[in-house]
């Protein structure tokens, strides 16, 4: 059981399979199955309101698939794969930022612009070779 931002995943709806995990480990990691992948079927869960099921299935998709395999022993993969998967949950809820309004530069600030584009087009000029 996942809670996301007082929305609990129900563990029926999450899959969990293991593998065998590369990396440290010496002969432990031929013999265990360590590396975690935890899928997540966001499309058939019940756990979150539609609007907000349709913002984030827009965002990652019908199916969430969250792999953790830094950790040397299982239950550390699985806790990492459940931080993993509610984060990239809880970043998928958030809202779009609002929208930009588009403004005009002032008259000033154009003025200013100008000008120093001018005092900078002197400055190159001045760096040529001086004409005979």
């Amino acid at each position: 059981m996942i809670t996301v931002r007082h929305h609990v995943i129900s563990d029926a709806d999450l899959t969990w399979r293991f593998s065998r995990s590369s990396g440290p480990g010496g002969q432990n990691v031929n013999t265990t199955d360590t590396r975690v992948q935890l899928s997540f079927d966001l499309a058939g869960s019940d756990a979150f309101p539609d609007r907000l099921k349709q913002r984030m299935l827009a965002r990652l998709g019908d199916q969430v698939v969250v792999v953790a395999a830094e950790h040397r022993s299982q239950l550390r993969n699985r806790r990492a794969a459940e931080d993993r998967l509610a984060e990239l949950l809880e970043e998928a809820m958030k809202p779009p930022p609002p929208r930009r309004v588009p403004t005009k530069p002032s008259k000033g600030s154009q003025q200013r612009r100008i000008r120093q584009k001018r005092r900078r087009s002197e400055t190159k000029r001045l760096r040529g070779r001086p004409e005979d």
